[in-house]
């Protein structure tokens, strides 16, 4: 292979990138060097099985990937805002909307969430920690290198091209040949066994390490959404692999599952893909609902209105969302009854979410709001998520979708749904967890700034999309006609709006580290769940005593009661796990062997294969029983940590 054809060459803005690149890995290498972290960053952060830790790693990895997905959506923004622009060819253009919506949805969404649940869910439900450390530190990192994985493509070997949804035939060897798409399916695959294995652990997690007493019913909203969630992801994400492992084979292997000829179905990918991909979208909406549950309730004062309709409504959407997915191609030809069915199964997953809508506002009703930042995100949230909900029942009717589908006013919908659903809930849990986090509130202020930014931004960017679907312009087009011209400026001013709201908000999370005061307590909103209970910053044991719950709002009856939640009398030696590096060894192995095969370097790739089995057997090996800390050091902790 010429070096050339390795590298990707001829577009100033990747020659850009590979600047950037090079620039910030030289400036992190020298800073750790000059400031001798290297042991600090192996021993803290590398090899940690704390949840508290690995959470963090997800968070600051989504808002790394919210970054990389946001440049891209800025830089199609940019290309359709005037006729006849050449900011980007058609090439280009492609790879950048075919990463844009990988990134977000994949790398950017589902991390975000995870990392919030893996920082929340253990503490809510008064756990140590996951029930499986070192699985929880193999998913982080099989995330992690996936991701860098498919974004290493923009710069060595070439992007993938063929959409986010990667349709067959075009993503086929034929129409699509190199390896972009080779990184797609890898990058993918390798992240997805991650996200598959936190299912089974947070599940586990959730059902059988609850504290005494705490009934599934006496379980806060966001660790049963959680918990739905992850059954969501068991059952859909083996399809994914399934899916990702045959067009894997088709491409470098040769095989015929999805190819026009040797009786290949290329329809079958779109089953399989939207039979995952629905769930999906329910996997990042229902903790960002699990979220706006616990943030409205702790700032309207009120327990939420109507608990166990919530928790049933969200186990009836989980049900629905595997009943759906033929709905994102009513226009590729199954047939009338066909798209009966599945539009009134559409119609009816509306109504559970419907449900949830009013029960937000029923908590809202005569209580005395306490606007904070957070609350405002989900204060936001409740209008522009109805906007997307009502527009996706218009394109949940067949014969309607077929005016809708491929036109403007589908993006307009999504990003209604995604963004005010998904990334909304991240703003929110983000700030409100953030004290748990980092032992200091964020700027209120500034928060607020780029609350207002990101918001009206994003109504002026995705609101004349609907008008512009309605006018006709359809979808994946990287050239605008004259007619399309004021509404496509006024969406690009938009999403430059949204961008300035992130760059405020990540300048506040400087600003709020530099000149924030310090959390003196560890319950900073008065919250109402177990995690409030905890002192900041919290311990690598989270409880020294396992509280007992008897009420839903365990920390909120605690504090009516006037009870502590640390009572030193009750303090015994708690057992937890050793750090290890073997889960990023592994990952960084199995990653090595995944980029010689996105090449179909075969030799190389089987010896990472190879490399990444002899791992599995070392840690079957592997005899650490964990460590003791013991009743005084527990003692000395508490007493440190609460101030007394």
């Amino acid at each position: 292979m010429q070096l050339d054809e390795f590298f990707v060459t001829g577009e100033p803005l990747i020659y850009a990138g590979m600047v950037a690149i090079a620039l910030v890995t030289s400036a992190v290498i020298f800073l750790l060097t000059y400031f001798k972290k290297w042991g600090w960053l192996w021993r803290e952060w590398l090899t940690t099985v704390d949840h508290k830790k690995i959470g963090i790693m997800y968070i600051l990895s989504a808002l790394a990937m919210l970054f990389r997905g946001g440049a891209d959506a800025l830089m199609m923004r940019t290309q359709l805002a005037f006729p006849d622009m050449n900011f980007l060819d058609a090439q280009h253009y492609n790879e950048i909307f075919t990463t844009h919506g990988t990134v977000m949805i994949i790398f950017m969404a589902m991390p975000f969430l995870i990392g919030l649940m893996n920082i929340a869910v253990p503490l809510q439900i008064g756990a140590r920690d996951f029930a499986f450390p070192y699985v929880n530190a193999l998913s982080f990192w099989a995330f992690f290198f996936g991701a860098m994985l498919f974004n290493i493509s923009f710069v060595i070997g070439g992007s993938p091209d063929a959409g986010w949804t990667s349709y067959t035939p075009l993503a086929g060897a034929a129409m699509s040949p190199g390896p972009g798409q080779n990184f797609y399916l890898l990058g993918l695959q390798l992240s997805g066994i991650g996200t598959l294995a936190t299912g089974v652990n947070l599940m586990v997690t959730i059902l059988k390490m609850r504290a005494p007493g705490m009934t599934l019913f006496k379980m806060p909203i966001f660790s049963w959404s959680s918990l739905i969630t992850m059954f969501i992801i068991v059952f859909a994400f083996p399809i994914l692999t399934v899916a990702l492992a045959l067009l894997t084979i088709d491409r470098i292997f040769g095989s015929q599952f999805f190819t026009l000829t040797g009786e290949g179905l290329p329809m079958m990918w779109a089953n399989l893909f939207w039979m995952w991909g629905h769930p999906e979208v329910y996997i990042v909406v229902l903790p960002a609902f699990g979220i706006f549950s616990e943030v409205i309730a702790t700032f309207a004062r009120k327990q939420l209105f109507g608990y166990s309709v919530m928790v049933w409504s969200i186990i009836l959407i989980a049900g629905l969302s595997f009943l759906v997915w033929v709905h994102h191609f009513f226009t590729m030809g199954a047939g009338a009854f066909v798209n009966s069915v599945f539009s009134v199964s559409t119609m009816a997953i509306a109504v559970p979410t419907g449900v949830k809508i009013f029960n937000w506002l029923a908590t809202l009703y005569k209580s005395k709001i306490q606007i904070t930042v957070p609350m405002m995100w989900a204060l936001a949230f409740i209008p522009s998520f109805v906007m997307g909900g009502v527009t996706g029942v218009m394109l949940g009717m067949a014969a309607a979708d077929y005016q809708f589908h491929n036109s403007y006013f589908l993006i307009a919908h999504f990003h209604y749904v995604l963004i005010a659903g998904t990334v909304f809930a991240c703003f929110a849990g983000l700030i409100y967890w953030y004290p748990k986090m980092f032992g200091h509130r964020l700027n209120e202020r500034i928060g607020k700034i780029a609350f207002w930014f990101f918001v009206i931004g994003f109504h002026v960017c995705f609101l004349p999309q609907y008008f512009l679907g309605l006018d006709g312009m359809p979808r994946r087009v990287f050239h605008i006609v004259p007619e399309w011209f004021n509404l496509n400026v006024v969406s690009t001013v938009g999403a430059f709006g949204m961008g300035i709201g992130f760059a405020v908000f990540v300048y506040n999370i400087y600003y709020s580290y530099r000149y924030s005061e310090r959390e003196k307590t560890g319950d900073p909103w008065n919250g109402r769940t177990l995690e409030w209970a905890t002192p900041i910053p919290v311990p690598e044991y989270n409880f020294a005593v396992v509280p007992h719950v008897d009420s839903l709002d365990a920390f909120w009856t605690m504090k009516e009661r006037g009870e502590s939640p640390y009572d030193e009398s009750k303090v015994k030696p708690i057992h937890m796990p050793s750090n290890t590096g073997k889960p990023f060894i592994m990952m960084g192995i199995l990653t090595l062997a995944s980029f010689f095969l996105v090449f179909e370097w075969i030799w190389l790739a089987a010896a990472g294969l190879i490399g990444g089995i002899i791992m599995m057997i070392i840690r079957s090996f592997d005899y650490d029983e964990g460590y003791h800390i013991s009743s005084e050091e527990i003692i000395e902790t508490e007493r440190s940590a609460r101030g007394l």
